[in-house]
Protein backbone atom coordinates (compact mmCIF):
# COMPACT_ATOMS: atom_id res chain seq x y z
CA UNK A 1 0.00 0.00 0.00
CA UNK A 2 0.77 3.40 -0.33
CA UNK A 3 1.15 5.46 3.36
CA UNK A 4 1.49 8.51 5.07
CA UNK A 5 3.72 8.19 8.67
CA UNK A 6 2.47 10.38 11.38
CA UNK A 7 6.30 11.48 12.33
CA UNK A 8 7.39 13.31 15.55
CA UNK A 9 10.97 11.90 14.93
CA UNK A 10 11.13 9.86 18.83
CA UNK A 11 11.94 6.62 18.38
CA UNK A 12 8.01 4.83 18.53
CA UNK A 13 7.28 6.76 15.20
CA UNK A 14 10.70 6.16 13.27
CA UNK A 15 10.44 2.18 14.51
CA UNK A 16 6.90 1.81 13.16
CA UNK A 17 7.61 3.84 9.97
CA UNK A 18 10.66 0.75 9.23
CA UNK A 19 8.24 -1.96 10.30
CA UNK A 20 5.99 -1.10 7.75
CA UNK A 21 8.63 -0.34 4.78
CA UNK A 22 10.00 -3.59 5.66
CA UNK A 23 6.83 -5.18 5.40
CA UNK A 24 6.55 -3.49 1.54
CA UNK A 25 4.90 -0.77 1.75
CA UNK A 26 5.81 2.56 -0.10
CA UNK A 27 5.52 5.33 2.66
CA UNK A 28 6.68 8.71 0.44
CA UNK A 29 4.85 11.28 3.51
CA UNK A 30 5.78 12.11 6.97
CA UNK A 31 3.00 14.26 8.47
CA UNK A 32 3.99 15.85 11.38
CA UNK A 33 1.51 18.05 13.77
CA UNK A 34 2.97 20.76 15.55
CA UNK A 35 1.10 21.80 18.69
CA UNK A 36 1.16 25.37 19.79
CA UNK A 37 0.88 24.18 23.60
CA UNK A 38 3.61 21.96 24.29
CA UNK A 39 1.05 20.08 26.87
CA UNK A 40 -0.75 18.26 24.03
CA UNK A 41 -2.26 14.73 24.90
CA UNK A 42 -2.00 13.66 20.92
CA UNK A 43 1.12 14.52 19.83
CA UNK A 44 4.72 14.83 20.49
CA UNK A 45 6.19 18.22 20.87
CA UNK A 46 9.86 18.45 21.63
CA UNK A 47 12.25 19.43 19.41
CA UNK A 48 9.90 19.53 15.53
CA UNK A 49 11.66 21.93 14.21
CA UNK A 50 14.62 18.93 13.24
CA UNK A 51 11.75 17.15 11.97
CA UNK A 52 12.50 19.02 8.47
CA UNK A 53 16.37 17.83 8.65
CA UNK A 54 15.11 14.38 9.36
CA UNK A 55 12.98 14.03 6.33
CA UNK A 56 15.73 15.40 4.19
CA UNK A 57 17.79 12.58 5.68
CA UNK A 58 15.11 9.90 4.66
CA UNK A 59 14.04 11.37 1.77
CA UNK A 60 11.14 11.78 2.37
CA UNK A 61 7.97 14.58 1.80
CA UNK A 62 7.17 16.36 4.89
CA UNK A 63 3.59 17.39 5.02
CA UNK A 64 3.17 19.94 7.95
CA UNK A 65 -0.28 21.52 9.78
CA UNK A 66 -0.31 23.66 12.99
CA UNK A 67 -2.83 23.13 16.03
CA UNK A 68 -3.42 24.65 18.62
CA UNK A 69 -2.88 21.99 21.13
CA UNK A 70 -5.80 21.19 22.36
CA UNK A 71 -7.65 17.95 21.67
CA UNK A 72 -9.75 19.63 19.02
CA UNK A 73 -7.01 21.13 17.71
CA UNK A 74 -4.80 18.24 17.23
CA UNK A 75 -7.65 16.83 15.48
CA UNK A 76 -8.51 19.47 12.98
CA UNK A 77 -4.57 19.81 12.37
CA UNK A 78 -4.39 15.65 11.78
CA UNK A 79 -7.34 16.29 9.71
CA UNK A 80 -5.90 19.17 7.45
CA UNK A 81 -2.56 17.58 6.77
CA UNK A 82 -4.40 13.69 5.81
CA UNK A 83 -6.42 15.56 3.22
CA UNK A 84 -5.84 15.01 -0.06
CA UNK A 85 -2.92 13.30 0.41
CA UNK A 86 -2.51 10.15 -2.58
CA UNK A 87 -2.22 7.44 0.08
CA UNK A 88 -4.30 4.29 1.36
CA UNK A 89 -3.70 4.73 5.17
CA UNK A 90 -1.63 5.85 7.51
CA UNK A 91 0.89 5.02 9.93
CA UNK A 92 1.24 5.71 13.85
CA UNK A 93 4.02 4.92 16.54
CA UNK A 94 0.97 4.17 19.10
CA UNK A 95 1.86 1.47 21.56
CA UNK A 96 -0.18 1.83 24.88
CA UNK A 97 -2.56 5.26 24.87
CA UNK A 98 -5.99 4.43 24.26
CA UNK A 99 -6.63 8.09 24.07
CA UNK A 100 -4.33 9.02 21.35
CA UNK A 101 -5.52 5.86 19.35
CA UNK A 102 -9.25 6.35 19.36
CA UNK A 103 -8.67 9.95 18.34
CA UNK A 104 -6.41 9.62 15.48
CA UNK A 105 -8.74 6.60 14.78
CA UNK A 106 -11.31 9.34 14.66
CA UNK A 107 -10.12 11.38 12.38
CA UNK A 108 -8.53 8.40 9.91
CA UNK A 109 -12.03 6.61 9.49
CA UNK A 110 -13.34 10.16 8.58
CA UNK A 111 -10.87 10.42 5.71
CA UNK A 112 -11.44 6.37 4.44
CA UNK A 113 -8.03 5.99 5.43
CA UNK A 114 -6.68 2.33 7.42
CA UNK A 115 -4.96 2.89 10.42
CA UNK A 116 -1.80 0.65 10.53
CA UNK A 117 -0.09 0.89 14.59
CA UNK A 118 2.80 -1.91 14.01
CA UNK A 119 3.72 -1.50 18.12
CA UNK A 120 -0.02 -1.13 19.42
CA UNK A 121 -0.63 -3.40 22.50
CA UNK A 122 2.92 -5.65 21.96
CA UNK A 123 5.01 -6.34 24.95
CA UNK A 124 7.39 -3.47 25.57
CA UNK A 125 10.24 -5.81 26.48
CA UNK A 126 9.95 -7.53 23.20
CA UNK A 127 9.26 -4.05 21.67
CA UNK A 128 12.08 -2.62 23.17
CA UNK A 129 14.58 -5.93 22.13
CA UNK A 130 13.44 -5.62 18.86
CA UNK A 131 14.23 -1.76 18.41
CA UNK A 132 17.48 -2.21 19.74
CA UNK A 133 18.17 -4.97 16.68
CA UNK A 134 16.48 -2.57 14.07
CA UNK A 135 19.77 -0.33 13.29
CA UNK A 136 17.65 3.03 14.87
CA UNK A 137 19.32 5.23 16.80
CA UNK A 138 17.48 7.74 19.14
CA UNK A 139 18.94 9.62 22.23
CA UNK A 140 16.53 10.74 25.08
CA UNK A 141 15.40 14.58 24.92
CA UNK A 142 12.91 14.81 27.50
CA UNK A 143 12.51 13.57 31.33
CA UNK A 144 9.94 13.65 33.11
CA UNK A 145 9.61 10.87 35.53
CA UNK A 146 11.57 9.66 39.37
CA UNK A 147 14.41 8.09 38.89
CA UNK A 148 15.67 9.80 34.92
CA UNK A 149 17.98 12.79 36.49
CA UNK A 150 19.26 15.39 34.36
CA UNK A 151 22.32 12.52 33.13
CA UNK A 152 19.52 10.95 31.02
CA UNK A 153 19.27 13.74 28.56
CA UNK A 154 20.93 13.21 25.24
CA UNK A 155 21.59 9.48 26.48
CA UNK A 156 21.55 6.93 23.44
CA UNK A 157 18.48 4.07 24.09
CA UNK A 158 21.22 1.41 23.62
CA UNK A 159 21.20 -1.87 25.78
CA UNK A 160 23.20 0.14 28.34
CA UNK A 161 20.21 2.42 28.88
CA UNK A 162 17.44 -0.49 28.41
CA UNK A 163 18.99 -2.16 31.15
CA UNK A 164 19.28 0.81 33.35
CA UNK A 165 15.32 1.46 32.69
CA UNK A 166 14.06 -1.95 33.16
CA UNK A 167 16.10 -1.21 36.71
CA UNK A 168 13.98 2.12 37.18
CA UNK A 169 10.91 0.51 36.06
CA UNK A 170 11.65 -2.36 39.22
CA UNK A 171 11.79 0.38 41.72
CA UNK A 172 9.35 3.36 40.33
CA UNK A 173 7.22 1.34 37.83
CA UNK A 174 7.72 3.48 34.47
CA UNK A 175 7.21 2.02 31.33
CA UNK A 176 10.23 1.38 29.68
CA UNK A 177 9.27 2.47 26.69
CA UNK A 178 8.52 5.99 27.88
CA UNK A 179 5.01 5.67 26.86
CA UNK A 180 3.45 7.04 30.23
CA UNK A 181 5.40 9.75 29.16
CA UNK A 182 8.10 9.58 31.38
CA UNK A 183 10.56 10.38 28.83
CA UNK A 184 10.38 11.77 24.82
CA UNK A 185 13.12 10.76 22.42
CA UNK A 186 14.77 12.14 19.26
CA UNK A 187 16.19 9.99 16.48
CA UNK A 188 19.55 10.70 14.86
CA UNK A 189 19.96 7.93 12.64
CA UNK A 190 17.96 4.22 10.96
CA UNK A 191 18.84 1.64 8.52
CA UNK A 192 16.28 4.45 6.39
CA UNK A 193 18.39 7.54 6.51
CA UNK A 194 21.08 8.42 3.87
CA UNK A 195 22.76 10.53 6.26
CA UNK A 196 22.56 10.73 10.12
CA UNK A 197 21.42 13.88 11.79
CA UNK A 198 24.21 15.72 13.70
CA UNK A 199 22.91 17.97 16.57
CA UNK A 200 24.94 20.74 16.13
CA UNK A 201 23.98 22.89 18.97
CA UNK A 202 21.67 22.37 21.80
CA UNK A 203 20.48 23.61 25.66
CA UNK A 204 18.68 21.61 28.61
CA UNK A 205 16.09 23.52 30.43
CA UNK A 206 16.13 22.20 33.80
CA UNK A 207 13.09 22.78 36.63
CA UNK A 208 13.21 20.56 39.86
CA UNK A 209 12.95 17.18 38.82
CA UNK A 210 12.05 17.20 34.78
CA UNK A 211 13.53 18.87 31.99
CA UNK A 212 14.23 18.94 28.11
CA UNK A 213 16.89 18.93 26.10
CA UNK A 214 16.22 21.34 23.21
CA UNK A 215 18.24 21.33 19.80
CA UNK A 216 18.53 24.59 18.67
CA UNK A 217 20.77 23.71 15.10
CA UNK A 218 20.56 20.45 13.26
CA UNK A 219 22.09 19.02 10.00
CA UNK A 220 22.91 15.86 8.02
CA UNK A 221 25.76 14.26 8.89
CA UNK A 222 28.54 12.57 6.82
CA UNK A 223 28.43 8.78 6.90
CA UNK A 224 31.73 7.17 7.54
CA UNK A 225 32.41 4.84 4.56
CA UNK A 226 32.81 1.69 6.79
CA UNK A 227 29.93 2.43 8.77
CA UNK A 228 26.88 0.66 7.83
CA UNK A 229 23.42 1.98 8.77
CA UNK A 230 21.88 -1.58 8.03
CA UNK A 231 21.99 -4.22 10.76
CA UNK A 232 23.03 -7.79 9.53
CA UNK A 233 20.62 -9.82 8.24
CA UNK A 234 17.75 -7.06 8.44
CA UNK A 235 16.24 -6.17 5.16
CA UNK A 236 15.80 -2.87 3.68
CA UNK A 237 13.88 -0.81 1.13
CA UNK A 238 14.34 2.50 0.61
CA UNK A 239 10.96 4.16 -1.14
CA UNK A 240 11.51 7.19 -3.12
Amino acid sequence: MRLASLYSGGKDSTFSLYIMEQMGHDVPYLVNIMPEDKASWIFHTPNLSVVPVMADAMGKELVTAPSTGTEEGDMEGLRKALEGLDVDGVITGAVWSDYQWDRMNLVCNDLGLKVFSPLWRKDQDLLMDAFLQSGIKAIIVGCYAEGLGQEWLGREIDSDAVRDLKEIRARYGISIMGEGGEYESMTLDSPMHSHPVEIVSSEISWKKDNGTLNVTSARLGQRIRSESPHPQGVRYHRYR
